[in-house]
C-alpha cells in the first residue's frame, strides 16, 4: 500500500513539472531566426550592348553551270574551288557537229542568196518587157511571186546561220561573274544534255552577306539602321565565327525581306561583309552582334540576385527587416548584371547574396552593398 502511494505521488509530481514547463514555454514563445543578407538598391544605368542573333552566310549571288547544247565534255579548264574572273573559260564540249552545222547553214545561206539574185533578175527583166506590153501578166506576178519566196527562203538561211552559230557558241561555257567555283559534278567525256546535267556551280565571294531573322516588334529600328550612312568603321554590325574570332570587318544592312513569317514571327534581314580574304564561305554559320545603345536608362540588378522556379524569375525584395518574394521579367543579360523589364521600381531593395536561406516573410540583417 506505501509503495502504491509513493508512484502515485510521483506521477502526480511529473504531471506537475509538464505543466509548469508547457505554460512557461506558451508565455515565451521562440523568436524566428534572423538571417543575414547583404543588399543593394535598384537605380537606373545608362547601357550599351550588343544584341545576337544566329546568321548564316550566303553568296550575293550564285548560279548553278548547266549546258545549253547537248555533247560530250573536252576540255576542262579550271581548277576545283579555284577562283574564277568574268568570262573566264570553264568547259568545252565537242565543237565537231556544231561546226559542221555552220558549214552546212553557210553554204544553204549561199544558194539561197543566188537564188535570189536570179529571181530579181527575173522580175527586173519581166517588168521591162510589161511596160511594152511584151509579156503575159501572169508571169509577171508569178516572178514577183518567185522574187518574194526566194527572199524568205534567204531570210531563213540567215536565221539558220545564227541558230547553228549560237549553238556553236553555247558549247564553249564561260563564268558569267568572278567568283569562287566548286568541285566539278562532270570528268572530260561525259555525255551531258540541256535541263538534265548540272555541270557546277560558281558563287560570288566578295562580298558576303550574312542573313538571320529579326522580332517584327525590332523592324522599325533596323529600318532606321539600314538608313544610316555606310561607314567601315561604324562598329553596329558585326560577326563572330564559328571558331569564337570576332571578324575585323564590320558590316551594313542592305534589306529586310518583303514580309513577315506568319508562323514565327520574324523577317529575314541581310547584312553585308567585306570579304578580301576569302575568310567568309557561303554555308557557314556565325553569330550576329548588333550594337543595341539605349538612350533610355535601364533597371540593372546583379544577375545572382535572380532565381528561377519552373520557368519563372523572382527576387527578394528587403521591406522592414523581412523579405517578399517579387516576380520579375529579366531582360538581357550584360556579364554580371541584367536588366529588368518588369517587376521592380527604383529604389526597391533587392537580396544579392544568401537568397538561397529565405522564404517569403524570412526575417533578416541586411547590410547594403553598393
Amino acid at each position: 500500500m506505501k509503495k502504491y502511494f509513493g508512484i502515485v505521488i510521483m506521477v502526480a509530481a511529473g504531471s506537475f513539472i509538464w505543466i509548469s514547463c508547457s505554460s512557461h514555454a506558451s508565455t515565451n514563445p521562440q523568436q524566428p531566426a534572423v538571417i543575414p543578407v547583404t543588399s543593394v538598391s535598384v537605380k537606373l544605368k545608362k547601357t550599351g550592348y550588343y544584341d545576337e542573333y544566329p546568321g548564316t552566310m550566303t553568296a550575293l549571288n550564285q548560279v548553278n553551270i548547266t549546258p545549253e547544247v547537248s555533247g560530250y565534255i573536252t576540255g576542262i579548264h579550271f581548277r576545283d574551288g579555284q577562283r574564277v574572273t568574268k568570262g573566264q573559260l570553264l568547259y568545252t564540249l565537242d565543237q565537231q557537229q556544231y561546226q559542221a552545222n555552220v558549214l552546212q547553214a553557210s553554204a544553204n545561206y549561199r544558194v539561197a542568196l543566188a537564188n535570189q539574185q536570179m529571181a530579181q533578175q527575173d522580175a527586173d527583166r519581166y517588168l521591162f518587157l510589161q511596160k511594152n506590153d511584151a509579156i503575159a501578166t501572169q508571169l509577171v506576178d508569178h516572178s514577183l511571186t518567185g522574187l518574194q519566196t526566194a527572199k524568205m527562203q534567204l531570210a531563213a538561211a540567215k536565221a539558220a546561220i545564227q541558230n547553228v552559230q549560237t549553238s556553236l557558241k553555247y558549247s564553249t561555257i564561260y563564268a558569267p561573274f568572278t567568283g569562287t567555283i566548286g568541285i566539278s559534278l562532270v570528268k572530260p567525256g561525259t555525255a551531258v544534255s540541256p535541263g538534265a546535267t548540272l555541270l557546277n556551280t560558281i558563287s560570288s565571294d566578295n562580298p558576303v552577306a550574312v542573313d538571320f531573322n529579326v522580332d517584327e516588334k525590332e523592324i522599325s529600328r533596323f529600318e532606321q539602321l539600314q538608313q544610316q550612312p555606310i561607314s567601315k568603321t561604324d562598329s553596329t554590325f558585326m560577326i563572330r565565327l564559328p571558331n569564337g574570332k570576332l571578324y575585323p570587318f564590320n558590316g551594313h544592312v542592305t534589306l529586310l525581306d518583303r514580309a513577315v513569317d506568319p508562323q514565327t514571327g520574324t523577317i529575314k534581314t541581310r547584312i553585308v561583309f567585306d570579304n578580301p580574304s576569302n575568310e567568309l564561305k557561303a554555308g557557314m554559320s556565325c553569330t550576329v552582334r548588333v550594337q543595341n545603345n539605349s538612350k533610355d536608362p535601364q533597371l540593372l540588378i546583379p544577375y545572382k540576385a535572380v532565381t528561377e522556379q519552373l520557368g519563372e524569375y523572382f527576387v527578394f525584395l528587403v521591406n522592414n527587416n523581412t523579405v517578399r518574394q517579387q516576380k520579375i521579367i529579366p531582360g538581357r543579360v550584360l556579364g554580371d548584371e541584367v536588366i529588368v523589364s518588369q517587376g521592380l521600381h527604383v529604389g526597391d531593395i533587392v537580396v544579392t547574396e544568401g537568397t538561397g536561406k529565405l522564404n517569403n516573410g524570412s526575417a533578416v540583417s541586411s547590410t547594403s552593398k553598393e
